[in-house]
């Protein structure tokens, strides 16, 4: 995993969409008899911002504009279906974002903004991973078990992940979708 470094008054954030119950124990079971090294360490989600330090003094403003960020943003559906690859450039197999993807990928911006904007490496693809850092023979079976996996969920909220230091990301707070829905 590429994690960026992490200073000694910084802290290591990430913000998801959660897997609910029962589909988010589904994921992290299947991870891990993937043999995916990561299983237990990175609960199921939908990433929005991938891992980013910030200055512990920053977080308030971080919290702020994500109370900003949510409070436009209102809830949706999210179903997950079938399984994807992003080989052969990353070694990932994903379960896909079937429903969802243009809510997810306005929530991405909008967080990826203000004092959370960067630059990307590679494009925004919502998508829940189930297996990375395995051999080719386990992201095979990865990619082939989890072609039926289906789940349907509402959106009504993001977490802030902070990743400790013993290499769990842990939601850290919550910020709830409270803007209305064009329909």
């Amino acid at each position: 995993m590429n994690l960026p470094e992490r200073g000694p008054s910084q802290v290591r954030i990430g913000i998801a969409i959660e897997i609910p119950e029962p589909f988010g124990p589904a994921l992290q079971e299947a991870r891990a008899a993937f043999g995916d090294p990561f299983a237990g360490d990175i609960p199921p989600h939908i990433t929005l911002l991938g891992p980013t330090v910030v200055d512990e003094s920053a977080l308030e403003d971080v919290y702020a504009h994500l109370d900003r960020v949510t409070a436009q943003a209102a809830p949706f559906r999210v179903i997950l279906r079938g399984s994807g690859t992003f080989r052969p450039v990353s070694p990932v197999v994903f379960v896909i974002v079937a429903q969802g993807i243009a809510e997810c990928e306005e929530l991405e911006g909008a967080v990826r903004s203000g004092v959370l904007d960067q630059e990307l490496r590679f494009n925004y693809h919502p998508h829940v991973t189930v297996a990375h850092e395995v051999d080719d023979e386990a992201l095979d079976l990865a990619f082939e078990e989890m072609a039926g996996f289906e789940a349907s969920f509402d959106v009504t909220g993001i977490h802030l992940y902070e990743h400790g230091d013993d290499g769990v990301w842990r939601p850290a707070r919550r910020f709830e979708l409270s803007g209305l829905s064009d329909g």
